[in-house]
């Protein structure tokens, strides 16, 4: 008997569906990691109707994993030929073999029958690939604020400022708010109250760190003397990493936000969970150049600091390397935050 291999990828990530034997093969055929997708939780998105019961006897007879798109998984994307729907942004596929053998690639539309031809299932299997991506991220940025020797914590707790201390508040309410979701799998009307007054206090405190690392780029951009570029250097090497871990925990936790969103319309209004999801992705990516441009303009200032202590190393020696140094040090800092949160950009350091 044949295997139906059922592909269906979002810029983000891939989702593989299909017999679990199949499934299983095909990503190990394919040597790609992967995580369970969880496909179980779209019964909810079924309402009455002719077909809901075949589909619903489908997600329970199908495995689904997903797989984050990398340079590797990207190119099975493209070695496969999916087609890309200007509609949903998603690209979709099935693969025909036997026993794990790739014989070609099957439109969904030439397919019937196929589970993903759902558009409710289709629609709810890329909410949740949608967030398994923000887990992942989430899970990056918690492994980036770890190698950070001053703590997340201490950073909020030594301010004084109320937007920063009511950042700890909402750290609060929102892991709260995972955990139950966790245990419980899903979000209820309860949990879901309590989380939404907590997205004006985010991005007031993400509003809050970007103009302190616009600060420190005036600062520098200010100095007229090889002096003063040393001490505004030093202080934004001293301050600068602080203000990203602030950022990047602001950015996980709109992250979270997002998910459990997700689960809400999953929910409460599964027919409005497509649109949810795009406009969700396109919150995402202004806060990413938002935070992309503030942090460039940060680093156009620290190279441009550099250039000119390089031009006066004759003249001041110990300000030029002091300076350099600390250019370089907060450059690389903003270049190791990019990755994180996916920010992609090409630097040379100063000598």
């Amino acid at each position: 008997m044949d295997d139906e291999i059922q592909l269906i990828s979002d810029g983000d990530g891939l989702a593989v569906v299909g017999d679990p034997a199949a499934v299983e093969r095909f990503l190990v055929s394919e040597g790609l990691p992967s995580e369970d997708l969880g496909l179980q939780r779209l019964g909810s998105v079924l309402s009455a109707g002719a077909g809901v019961a075949q589909a619903g006897s489908e997600i329970a007879a199908n495995s689904g994993r997903w797989v984050k798109l990398t340079k590797e998984s990207a190119q099975l994307v493209q070695k496969h030929g999916l087609r890309r729907s200007s509609k949903t942004g998603l690209s979709t596929g099935a693969l025909k073999g036997s026993h794990g053998q790739i014989k070609g690639f099957v439109e969904f539309a030439k397919g019937p029958g196929t589970l993903l031809t759902n558009p409710a299932v289709l629609a709810g299997a890329a909410g949740i690939m949608a967030q398994l991506a923000m887990q992942q991220a989430m899970d990056e940025i918690t492994d980036y604020l770890a190698t950070i020797d001053k703590k997340l914590d201490d950073v909020l707790r030594a301010q004084q400022d109320a937007v920063l201390a009511d950042m700890i508040g909402v750290d609060f309410v929102i892991e709260e708010a995972m955990t139950i979701r966790e245990q419980v799998g899903r979000v209820s009307e309860v949990t879901w109250s309590k989380i939404q007054a907590t997205t004006m206090t985010i991005a007031r405190t993400q509003a809050y760190a970007l103009r302190q690392l616009d600060a420190l780029a005036e600062k520098t951009e200010r100095a007229a003397k090889i002096g003063e570029l040393a001490k505004s250097t030093k202080d934004a090497e001293l301050k600068v990493q602080e203000w990203l871990a602030v950022l990047a925990r602001c950015f996980q936790l709109q992250d979270a936000i997002a998910v459990l969103e997700l689960d809400r319309v999953l929910d409460a209004s599964p027919d409005e969970l497509d649109r949810h999801r795009l406009a969700l992705r396109a919150a995402r990516n202004n806060r990413l150049d938002l935070i992309s441009r503030s942090t460039e303009h940060l680093m156009a200032r620290m190279d441009a600091a550099a250039g000119t202590a390089n031009n006066k190393v004759l003249l001041h020696p110990t300000n030029s390397r002091e300076v350099v140094q600390s250019s370089n040090h907060v450059a690389n800092t903003i270049v190791d935050f990019h990755g994180r949160l996916g920010i992609e950009r090409d630097r040379q350091s100063c000598d």
